[in-house]
Order: C-alpha cells, then structure tokens, then sequence
C-alpha cells in the first residue's frame, strides 16, 4: 500500500471500505469494531489490511466521537 492519501491499493480492501461504510450507515446497533471485525474476515484481507483499516477506519474522531469512516 502507498504511504500517500487515504485510498488503499487492491480491489478487496476497496470494496471492503466501502462495504463497511455502508454498514456502518444500515447497522446502526453493530459497533465499527464488529463491522470491521467482519469485514477482515469477509473479504480475506492480510493482516496489514487490516491493521489498514483498523488505523483509518476504527478510531474515533476525537472531535465528534465517531469513527473514522
């Protein structure tokens, strides 16, 4: 993956963004971590996949206490 912006290089941590920005948005009741969770299995990601989205995607923002997706 590239040092440079937020877009993940491959086609299956793509769609996986967006599946869990999408889910995240349906599934009000399911935590971002779950969602995530869900996600790494779902589309087989790699372990540095998934710690991809674990930093860009399951953090809170400090500001508004969401997530980062």
């Amino acid at each position: 993956m590239s040092g440079q912006g937020v877009e993940p290089e491959g086609e299956k941590i793509r769609k996986a963004v967006r599946w869990i920005c999408q889910t995240v948005e349906s599934s009000p009741g399911k935590t971002r971590q779950a969602i995530i969770r869900e996600a790494e299995v779902r589309f087989d990601l790699t372990p540095l996949e998934c710690e991809f989205l674990d930093a860009k995607l399951g953090q809170p923002d400090p500001e508004t206490g969401q997530g980062n997706a």
